[in-house]
């Protein structure tokens, strides 16, 4: 007689959960081509997001051949720039601090350093570490410490250097 694992899913329903998502990535698929086929100019990314599933194409610049005419073209000067921001890696949960009562990772006026640790996104159970991209002061927390995040959801912003 051998033993039987209940907790363990079916074949069949793992097969039945890959053919749900390769369905969701083919209407993801269409509906980006449909969409991108009504903009006059290729965008430089796309981004689509469908429930948990999020979709983002990048495209090269355009090359000199290609670049928008000066009638086109807006002033850098008159478009403030955006503060660099640190995003959620995971669908997940948002913590500020390494456990319960211990005190967070980063505040408000911290300087943090390329590759420093600032919060955890859990996501089942795994603990992901979220860390800065690049030096800079924190200027602004964007999520509460427990508040549910999706992916590339703002976590902190920051002033580079």
């Amino acid at each position: 007689m051998t033993a039987v694992d209940d907790t363990a899913p079916a074949t069949a329903e793992l097969d039945a959960a890959a053919h749900d998502h390769l369905q969701v990535l083919d209407a993801i698929q269409s509906g980006a081509l449909r969409l991108l086929g009504g903009f006059p100019r290729q965008p430089s990314t796309l981004r689509i997001r469908v429930g948990e599933v999020t979709v983002e194409a990048h495209w090269p610049q355009q090359d000199s051949a290609t670049a928008p005419t000066t009638s086109e073209t807006v002033a850098v000067s008159d478009v403030p720039a955006p503060s660099p921001t640190i995003r959620a890696p995971s669908v997940g949960v948002f913590y500020r601090s390494p456990e319960p009562g211990a005190d967070p990772f980063v505040d408000i006026g911290d300087h943090v350093t390329a590759g420093q640790q600032v919060a955890i996104v859990e996501a089942m159970k795994l603990m992901i570490p979220v860390t800065a991209e690049a030096g800079g002061v924190i200027t602004e927390i964007c999520k509460q410490d427990g508040e549910s995040v999706q992916f590339d959801d703002p976590l902190f912003s920051y002033s580079a250097g």
